[in-house]
């Protein structure tokens, strides 16, 4: 059965897409080996540079399909408000007392949103994300 659609690959796009599934069917990855051998033909393909149109359609999918096998096997838990305002600290070069200074947020605070005892607001995610020139889904992972 032949379906016809508007969504195709023509000319040497094609020719590249159909020379990867053949090489790779663009299916579910069941185990850690197919993990790794997708990895394998992402990095290769990664590394000869600028793709061609049959090559990007075919990496963007079996990208899909490792990170939809990576989310189920191995999820990765969102980072506290503590971690990750402590990382835009460290990327910014800042200490605690400068965060203070900068953003008029009481140092008492930062010191118990970095030791876990007090979560972030909506108003200092709002504060801290325009300081770290940030968006604000960055730090709002609890809400």
């Amino acid at each position: 059965m032949t379906v016809k659609t508007k969504f195709r690959l023509k000319g040497a796009g094609r020719d590249a897409y159909l020379k990867l599934v053949t090489a790779f069917p663009l299916a579910s990855i069941k185990s850690d080996e197919q993990l790794e051998e997708a990895q394998k033909v992402m990095d290769q393909l990664l590394a000869r540079g600028e793709p061609n149109g049959g090559e990007e359609m075919y990496l963007d999918a079996l990208s899909d399909l490792v990170a939809a096998y990576e989310d189920e096997h191995y999820a990765i838990e969102p980072a506290s408000d503590a971690d990750m305002l402590r990382h835009l600290m460290e990327a910014k070069g800042v200490t605690q007392a400068q965060l203070s200074r900068d953003t008029a947020v009481p140092k008492s605070t930062i010191s118990e949103i970095l030791a876990g005892k007090k979560h972030l607001s909506r108003q200092l995610i709002h504060k801290f994300a325009d300081y770290f020139r940030v968006d604000a889904s960055v730090l709002a992972a609890s809400f």
